[in-house]
């Protein structure tokens, strides 16, 4: 029995959100990523913004000038993991064999869950048909024997769109294709396979293995295999993550030195709250910085003991950060903290460290609030100093 993959991709996310929640936005160019005013990216742009030129990654400044009368939105990122993870549960439903691709995208094996539907169109509208009553969000699906190209049908019937690829009509389907549409082929890997002459899907696809390795190493087998609709990877849960992390990319650049010390408690507020979410303490700490002229840095230190308690975590961080401000007094346009070395949190308390204790049980009291009424419900003393760090922060990963 041939596999049955399909890939399933949440039109334009993060303004399918906002518009979901406000109707007035629908059918207006919209941008999600912050003020253009203020240094920053696209994070996502409606439907209706991308005719004039608008894309992720785009400086939000370009935008504005592109589409002036487009509408901007901040991201809310917690918003948006709670309907991804609605998303996630609507397609369990259809089977169990799910692998996530971010908030927005995940791939679904459906071998042998066909039958109640009678074809794998209608089990796709089916999906598609949920996702849209319960979340108010279109999807695109694409159908095919192969994760490889499930994905790229997908893409090609964006937005709300349909496309079954059946067997032994892989390589049709690819071959007129750009090789730019293939997964893995990246602007560099793009230019070299232009050097050989290599434009389209099918061009790569009848190179011998050993002209393609040469010019691209190990990598090229594997995109060689994509262009002959090979793919044998299996769906399956991504391994757990190996590290978290949090960063800000400031409007201005700044040296202001109790700012960035709010900047950072901040995030690191985050991450731990992230870290007890997922039952996860951390062994290791890093900061990183990048400075006006966009050189990098990190620092990280380890600790004693793995921690996810938020006192733990910003003490290692501040001290990362004032020895990186004493070697570098540069003004700095983004700042980040990251944790790995992670572990489960099953372990003992220490049976008399009274204070240790107590701290876990403040923060268990502390999720609790922010999950019921936002993480701006409690904040730390000293970040009412900074109820402007977030203000002056206009892009966050």
């Amino acid at each position: 029995m041939a596999r049955c993959i399909f890939h399933i991709d949440l039109d334009a996310f993060f303004v399918s959100v906002e518009q979901a929640l406000n109707p007035k936005l629908k059918g207006k160019p919209v941008i999600v990523g912050g003020d253009p005013e203020r240094r920053g990216v696209v994070a996502s742009a409606s439907y209706e913004a991308r005719p004039f030129g608008i894309h992720a990654g785009m400086p939000l400044s370009k935008a504005r000038r592109l589409c002036p009368q487009a509408i901007f939105l901040k991201a809310n990122f917690t918003r948006y993991r709670k309907v991804s993870d609605r998303f996630m549960e609507i397609l369990s439903d259809f089977s169990p064999h799910i692998e996530p691709l971010g908030l927005d995208e995940a791939y679904l094996d459906v071998t042998g869950c066909l039958k109640p539907y009678g074809s794998p169109q209608q089990l796709a509208l089916a999906i598609k048909e949920r996702i849209k009553k319960e979340l108010d969000i279109t999807a695109s699906v694409g159908i095919a024997t192969c994760k490889v190209v499930a994905k790229i049908a997908s893409e090609l019937c964006k937005p709300d769109g349909l496309l079954e690829i059946v067997p032994r009509e892989e390589q049709a389907f690819l071959h007129p294709l750009p090789v730019a549409k293939l997964p893995g082929v990246g602007k560099k890997t793009e230019r070299l396979l232009k050097e050989m002459g290599i434009k389209t899907i099918g061009e790569l696809a009848a190179l011998p293995l050993d002209t393609v390795t040469r010019r691209l190493g190990t990598t090229g087998a594997v995109l060689l295999n994509y262009a002959r609709g090979i793919d044998n990877r299996q769906v399956e849960l991504p391994g757990e993550a190996k590290s978290i992390g949090q960063q800000v990319t400031f409007a201005r650049d700044t040296f202001d030195r109790n700012f960035l010390e709010v900047t950072l408690q901040n995030l690191c507020q985050e991450l731990c709250q992230e870290l007890r979410r997922q039952n996860k303490r951390a062994k290791c700490i890093a900061i990183r910085l990048r400075y006006a002229d966009f050189k990098t840095i990190t620092r990280q230190v380890t600790l004693r003991e793995a921690s996810n308690l938020t006192q733990v975590i910003i003490a290692a961080a501040q001290q990362l950060l004032s020895k990186a401000l004493a070697q570098q007094e540069k003004p700095i346009r983004l700042i980040g903290v990251c944790v790995s070395g992670l572990i489960g949190e099953e372990r003992q308390l220490p049976m008399f460290d009274a204070k240790v204790v107590k701290l876990v049980h403040v923060e268990q009291a502390l999720d609790k609030i922010r999950k019921k009424y936002g993480t701006a419900a409690i904040k730390m003393g000293d970040s009412i100093y900074s109820e402007n760090s977030k203000e002056n922060a206009n892009s966050k990963s």
